[in-house]
């Protein structure tokens, strides 16, 4: 019996995790990558190296 409790009370923990994952890729309001970093959304880093290239000299 508590084997079972201890099993579900895992599962249910995954699951609001899952839920709480899929809540925060849906209603994200910050800009950037979904690593949250925030390398994207540096307002210092310029449009032409957002591509991820290296800048030409």
């Amino acid at each position: 019996m508590v084997q079972e409790l201890i099993i579900g009370l895992i599962f249910l923990a995954a699951l609001a995790y899952l839920g709480w994952r899929a809540w925060k890729s849906l209603f994200r309001t910050e800009a950037g990558c979904s690593k949250g970093c925030g390398c994207s959304a540096d307002s210092s880093v310029s449009s032409a190296n957002k591509s991820g290239r290296l800048p030409v000299n």
